[in-house]
């Protein structure tokens, strides 16, 4: 159940037009929604990947003889067959699309195979034989910096980051705002650590790669950016972008694991070899291995105030394991640094944030993007300071909270919207749900099902945390995108837009726009792909409710004026957007070298109610109130959904979620041993949306998807701690922790 208010009442008006149903919601919840692992062509091949059974280990030989000689195998290829460049990746190419020399992580692709069906497939891949060396394997982030490089030509190394010369540094930063030696009155420190995380989508890694018939490909995949997808695999392929051909099929979530490649450019090099459509599809240990994940973290952090709760000084030193590739380290870890101090006012700091490379699974984007690392041990330490202090810590909170006109610790003055101060004051007015008496139904007791208590053991705690996260790319990145809009003589219009929807509804926001903008409901939405519109960009950094509605706006208003120029007939115009331009980070400082690195931040706010069997170390996690700052909502429902599905993956952070390593390999690698909340453990979510427009933003937008995650954790933990009067400094707690065993 979720409770909706706004700041201005429980109505809210829609500010483009009247909301758009969302066409995939029907046959998502009937169970007929084509997803991409669902794709099928005449005459097509299975694909299937042999991976490592190393963290790191040299290539000596590879023999594939014996998967050729074997019943419906089409191809068998390796890194010799790559018909272009043999590295690809993300923001640095560094990752061989085969393993070459040798492999750097368990479960890296070796080689691949296509036969007549998916068993033969596999049997073949088997068959493969492999003679490796293995090599000693770095696994701890802390003596990563002291051992042998993975990557001796540091390909991170000459973008504009701060020149770390030790072995294995995938980016290292340091934030220096004003004076950081300053002392308080008071001071607090703590070590924190995060588990990484899997963003466990519905559908695995799959798609299907159909040749065209004159040297070209058109991959069908479920992605969050198609033309960076191409990007990648055009390069590989030894093909120009127009002869690779991305086209959004049917995605089952995302959360930033679909930003790197998985399948793309295997099922193209395999159906280009065979002439013949390729499908590929993950199993559920296969898609653990083959994406990547959150950055687990090891914080430390001190925090000095004034005797009545003033912050004087925040030193944060962070640690992140990008594991084997860079991926989108670089910008995870400047996040967790540049948000590491939370949406307060800190005049003098020293943030330290390193992320290094390790033979462990490959980290990279998922929802929160390093602010939820921080979040956890910045909220932490506010708590330990307010008891230290003796004040409230909702009133601590607001006696430090930032607002515009107040100076960020990399420099950047705010502007805009960040009613920090009003979603705090929000969030504590939500009343709490009064306590439930025993003996009751066990369902509704910590453990469940499982039927463990009758509430002997059981205390309540309520907790309360606020964070904030960075909207749209950053740290100068040319953030753009693109749509196109056809007005045809029967009144209609046909609109273009390669914006991966991914679940959240922005097909129907897309529709909204232009709807209201061309003042017609005869508006269709053409598939997303690469062939016939530029770039929308990704879907994710919480953005592309905002990009794209200024794209589709600004094409919808072009679009009206090239139809009145030439007198009604037919037009075709496509426009691209970009948001205010940002600026980089100084290498040495960490002061912004312009007017912003961000262009806009949005702030949420938790009160979360808790019960802690203290005896069994089981957590039920009663309610929980949020208020969160949303700019414009275009679609209460849009936003509420996703407020709830955000603050779902930061509960299961909290209690259970924790991808298990043991010497690089992942050794729970399934839904039966990696945790997920279900909906017996979701608690009722009340929400309140805090409308203050942002006025750099196409009609006041936000983007909403990623701040509850980034605060859910830390508030979920906090109730835990009130509860049981533990430290409780891990997340995910596990139950020895609660009982203290």
């Amino acid at each position: 159940m979720t409770t909706v208010q706004t700041s201005t009442g429980t109505q809210l008006e829609v500010g483009v037009a009247t909301v758009v149903a969302r066409p995939d919601v029907p046959p998502k919840v009937q169970g007929r929604f084509a997803y991409s692992s669902d794709l099928n062509a005449a005459g097509m091949l299975w694909g299937h990947t042999l991976r490592s059974p190393h963290a790191h280990a040299l290539v000596v030989s590879i023999d594939i003889t014996p998967a050729l000689t074997m019943p419906g195998v089409h191809a068998v290829l390796t890194h010799a067959d790559v018909p272009g460049a043999k590295t690809y990746g993300l923001e640095f190419s560094d990752q061989p699309v085969l393993a070459i020399d040798r492999v750097r992580y368990y479960g890296e692709p070796v080689a691949i195979v296509a036969a007549e069906h998916p068993e033969q497939a596999r049997r073949a891949a088997e068959a493969i034989v492999v003679e490796y060396e293995p090599l000693e394997a770095v696994i701890d982030p802390e003596r990563a910096t002291e051992q042998e490089p993975l990557h001796p030509d540091r390909p991170t190394k000459g973008h504009g980051y701060r020149d770390d010369p030790r072995p294995n540094v995938v980016r290292s930063m340091v934030i220096r705002h004003g004076d950081p030696d300053v002392d308080g009155d008071v001071s607090v420190e703590g070590t924190y650590e995060l588990a990484s995380q899997d963003q466990a989508f519905l559908g695995p890694e799959s798609g299907l790669a159909i040749p065209d018939g004159e040297g070209g490909i058109d991959v069908h995949v479920a992605t969050q950016w198609l033309h960076v997808d191409r990007g990648q695999v055009a390069p590989c392929l030894g093909l120009a972008p127009e002869q690779v051909r991305i086209h959004l099929a049917g995605v089952g979530g995302a959360f930033g694991g679909r930003e790197d490649l998985s399948m793309q450019i295997h099922a193209a090099m395999l159906a280009l070899h065979t002439d013949r459509p390729v499908k590929m599809v993950y199993n559920r240990e296969e898609s653990f291995t083959g994406h990547v994940h959150r950055h687990p973290a090891r914080i430390w952090a001190q925090h000095r105030a004034t005797r009545d709760g003033r912050l004087v000084c925040v030193h944060v030193k962070i640690l992140l394991d990008g594991g084997a590739y860079a991926s989108s380290s670089t910008a995870v870890v400047s996040n967790a640094s540049s948000f590491a101090l939370g949406p307060y006012r800190v005049d003098n700091a020293l943030i330290e944030g390193t992320c290094v490379y390790t033979n462990n699974p490959p980290c990279g984007a998922m929802r929160g993007f390093g602010a939820v690392q921080t979040c956890f041990a910045g909220e932490a330490q506010m708590d330990l300071l307010a008891a230290e202090l003796g004040i409230d810590p909702v009133e601590l909170r607001l006696l430090n909270a930032i607002e515009p006109g107040d100076t960020l610790p990399t420099g950047q003055v705010l502007t805009g919207s960040l009613p920090v101060a009003e979603v705090i004051r929000k969030a504590a007015e939500i009343p709490v749900p009064a306590a439930e008496a025993l003996p009751r139904d066990p369902i509704r007791l910590p453990g469940g099902a499982g039927n463990t208590t009758r509430g002997e053991g059981v205390r309540r705690g309520v907790g309360f945390a606020v964070g904030f996260k960075n909207i749209c790319f950053s740290e100068g990145f040319d953030d753009y995108c693109s749509a196109r809009v056809q007005l045809h003589t029967d009144g209609s219009a046909t609109l273009h837009s390669a914006a991966a929807e991914v679940g959240q509804g922005v097909g129907g926001i897309m529709l909204q726009v232009a709807r209201a903008e061309l003042g017609t409901d005869q508006v269709s939405l053409a598939s997303h792909t690469t062939a016939t519109v530029g770039s929308a960009g990704s879907t994710s950094a919480s953005r592309m409710t905002w990009m794209a509605a200024g794209a589709v706006r600004d094409a919808c208003r072009a679009a009206l004026e090239a139809r009145r120029e030439a007198g009604g007939a037919e037009v075709d115009v496509e426009r691209v957007y970009r948001h205010p331009p940002t600026w980089g980070l100084d290498a040495g400082t960490g002061q912004v070298l312009g007017e912003r690195a961000h262009v806009a931040l949005a702030t949420c706010a938790m009160r979360v109610v808790v019960e802690v069997d203290v005896d069994l170390g089981l957590t039920r996690v009663v309610w929980i109130g949020a208020a969160q700052d949303v700019g414009k909502a275009l679609n209460v429902q849009n936003v509420t959904g996703q407020i709830e599905g955000g603050t779902a993956q930061g509960v299961g952070l909290a209690l259970m979620e924790e991808i298990q390593v043991r010497d690089g390999r992942i050794v729970n690698a399934s839904f039966t041993d990696y945790l997920l909340p279900t909906a017996l453990d979701m608690p009722p979510v009340e929400s309140v949306l805090i409308e203050d427009p942002e006025p750099d933003a196409p009609y006041g937008v936000k983007g909403v998807g990623e701040p509850p995650t980034v605060v859910s954790t830390a508030a979920v933990i906090a109730a835990m701690r009130n509860a049981t009067g533990k430290p409780l400094r891990r997340a995910p707690v596990r139950p020895d922790e609660i009982v203290g065993l």
